[in-house]
């Protein structure tokens, strides 16, 4: 009866060693094209342009969707803060126009940042994960 038990107590410790642990970003690897995955707990719409950029210097930019957008950025560890200052405005399907107000109140929610199985997660205050990306490869 013991050895089954312990048997199992070391497999699932095995697993659980396994796992990805959430990591502090650097700003190289935050540097450059993340395409948006996930809006507030939502997949993105598929084939949906939506992006961020965070370049040198503090300098963001990006497809909210349906439009283009920039502000500026600044981190310091695992904290992040955003602030978009302007946008283009033009008119798109109401599903891209629905996920874009979406996530330009996610953006405006950022305060933490962590990579976590390779996928950049955007974080409010509490630590909810408001928008999870994946580094553009092209």
């Amino acid at each position: 009866m013991i050895k089954p038990i312990l048997c199992a107590i070391g497999l699932l410790s095995g697993l659980s060693a396994c796992q990805t642990q959430p990591q502090i970003v650097t700003q190289e690897q935050l540097l450059g094209t993340w395409n948006v995955d996930v809006v507030v707990d939502t997949p993105a719409i598929y084939n949906s342009p939506a992006n961020i950029v965070f370049s040198q210097n503090g300098q963001l930019s990006g497809n909210n969707s349906c439009n283009q957008f920039f502000g500026h950025y600044v981190q310091q560890g695992s904290r992040l803060q955003i602030a978009t200052q302007g946008a283009t405005m033009k008119a798109c399907i109401d599903a891209l126009m629905a996920q874009e107000a979406k996530l330009m109140q996610a953006i405006s929610l950022v305060k933490h940042v962590d990579i976590s199985d390779g996928k950049l997660n955007l974080m409010s205050a509490n630590g909810d994960t408001l928008l999870r990306l994946t580094k553009h490869t092209g």
